[in-house]
């Protein structure tokens, strides 16, 4: 299910085709691509005078449709909105600049992040984080220890992991003192997966020992509160999960925590509000690429056509001309997009299309960040569309050879073809200026972190969609590569796939600390965050290819639903 995140990427260069002299008769064009009066998808091609049956994906139809996309209204916006937040705002800094003890500065910022609005507060923060970090102290609670080692490692503070030796005895165990320590045991769980490669001794010895304590936990339900922060972190760490969503989640469960400070809260439901208004602006003027035919509908369409038809789901590898089709293709992809008119005549008419739209998306996007870094970018972004091109084509030959690939054989393949490196290739020039020539060189080969993020983002998709797409005529995915490779049983592999998401973090950890050249902390998160998106989307089951279930109901709480308050700031 590659691209699942790249339509908007082409979508709008289709009325943005290239010189006349590439152009395609708007007859032929408008058979495969979405027009404005609507869309014409077909089940099969004409090439080569033969009739080519497809497959088809079989994605379900949009569950939003254009003119619902259009009436969404808010009424958290203007200026009396604005002033109130303003207000609060200047309240919180005023907590944070007075408060004294460190845990409970620790504590303000973590329930500034978890409820969304820390990002009002990025000097504040720093500041109380360099403090901490420099003094050191010692004799500190268990729940001081591990919330001050996760924050700090969010922020890129390498701070070290022997902090934790302190609640551990001659023999590595963890001491029994801390065993009514719930609260201590929680913060503790979610700081472990802060650690990186190289500290995963500590790791499975902290997972496993405040797994089990807390699942114990749970069963004997003594607080309310507690017992559903637990429950919760246990489904999916914090540091896996997609952030704005968690923040939507926390904001109902900080409204009944004991200690709840109303200033924050009030803060934090506006602000989720006025952002959710935002968000319903850009998605208004997204749906309106497309007219009044369904967006998701004409998203997945265009995503198909573009690529994953292109190169793998049709099959094209037996289609008449494939082999003269895909040198070419070989050749415009990896040699600089060279466009040879009396060449590109012979390819067949939807091939043109793919083409054509790809090397003017790529142009278009480009020329921006061309004026602002004042460097040719071009070939990165071609080069990240030529490598995933090849990795169609590599799955395409073993579908059709029936080669069952090893796990080390997919991975290495599958962490490109599942777009990954398109999407934060492209990212890392939209957010950085300027680009300096390391980093130039590290994306050229691909960073490491695009590396992990990736191959979290492949993993978490496999774990949910490989029956299905197997069923529909897809590429072996890892879970029967690994069934394959050591005869284990389906429950077996799966759990070892999950070993590898759990090891990709820690890498993507560990390079989020220690990365020289890709600085830029904005981008760093991206790819995290690109991870996180992965991890939600399939949390229970193909969110992206059913979209009708968890992710209606969370689409529906970020972007529709606001969040009730006691004031109307729009009147």
């Amino acid at each position: 299910m590659a691209l699942p995140h790249l339509t908007s990427l082409a979508a709008t260069t289709f009325s943005r085709l290239p010189p006349t002299n590439y152009r395609i008769s708007i007859a032929s064009f408008s058979k495969y691509v979405v027009l404005p009066s609507g869309v014409q998808c077909m089940a099969s091609i004409k090439m080569c005078d033969e009739t080519i049956v497809r497959r088809s994906a079989n994605y379900q139809p949009s569950i939003w449709s254009f003119d619902y996309v259009q009436s969404l209204k808010s009424e958290y916006v203007g200026e009396s909105c604005a002033k109130r937040v303003k207000k609060l705002k200047n309240d919180v800094r005023l907590m944070l600049d007075t408060v004294v003890d460190p845990l409970h500065q620790l504590e303000l910022v973590d329930d500034l992040q978890r409820l969304g609005i820390s990002y009002h507060f990025e000097d504040e923060i720093k500041s109380i984080l360099n403090s901490i970090y420099n003094k050191n102290q010692n004799q500190k609670s268990l729940h001081a220890v591990a919330l001050e080692f996760r924050l700090l490692r969010q922020h890129g503070y390498d701070i070290s992991a022997e902090i934790f030796n302190n609640f551990r005895d001659e023999k590595r165990n963890f001491k029994s003192c801390i065993n009514d320590d719930c609260k201590g045991i929680l913060s503790l769980y979610e700081a472990a997966f802060l650690l990186k490669e190289g500290e995963n001794a500590i790791f499975h010895d902290i997972r496993s020992f405040t797994t089990s304590y807390l699942k114990a936990y749970l069963k004997d339900n003594k607080d309310q509160y507690l017992s559903a922060v637990v429950s919760h972190a246990l489904e999916l760490p914090l540091n896996w999960r997609m952030l704005r969503l968690e923040a939507r989640w926390v904001i109902d469960l900080y409204e009944r925590r004991p200690d709840m400070n109303n200033i924050v809260l009030e803060l934090a439901k506006l602000d989720f509000n006025m952002v959710q208004a935002t968000h319903q602006d850009d998605l208004k003027y997204s749906s309106r690429w497309w007219g009044n035919t369904g967006l998701a509908e004409k998203l997945s369409f265009a995503r198909d056509r573009l690529m994953e038809n292109f190169l793998w789901t049709v099959g094209v590898i037996f289609e008449p001309g494939f082999g003269y089709c895909r040198r070419m293709s070989t050749k415009m992809l990896l040699r600089g997009w060279r466009w040879d008119v009396n060449a590109m005549e012979q390819l067949p008419e939807y091939m043109k299309i793919c083409f054509l739209v790809l090397h003017t998306a790529i142009n278009e996007m480009a020329l921006d960040s061309l004026k602002a870094h004042g460097v040719d970018i071009i070939p990165y972004l071609k080069k990240t569309w030529a490598d995933i091109c090849k990795s169609y084509l590599l799955e395409a030959k073993w579908y059709h050879s029936g080669y069952i690939p090893t796990v080390a054989e997919y991975i290495e393949n599958a962490w490109v073809s599942i777009s990954g490196p398109v999407i934060l290739v492209h990212a890392y020039f939209f957010i950085t200026n300027p680009v300096t020539k390391e980093a130039l060189e590290c994306l050229e080969e691909y960073n490491n972190i695009i590396r992990w993020s990736s191959m979290i983002f492949r993993l978490a998709d496999d774990l949910v969609t490989s029956s299905v797409e197997l069923k529909r005529g897809d590429v072996t995915k890892s879970i029967q590569c690994y069934m394959h490779e050591t005869g284990a049983s389906e429950k077996d592999a799966r759990e070892h796939i999950r070993e590898m998401i759990t090891v990709a973090w820690m890498k993507m950890n560990k390079d989020r600390l220690e990365n020289p050249h890709l600085s830029n902390t904005v981008f760093i998160e991206i790819a995290m965050n690109l991870a996180r998106m992965a991890q939600c989307m399939y949390q229970y089951g193909d969110g992206h290819g059913i979209p009708d279930r968890e992710t209606k109901d969370r689409a529906l709480s970020l972007l529709v639903n606001p969040i009730p308050l006691t004031y109307e700031y729009h009147k």
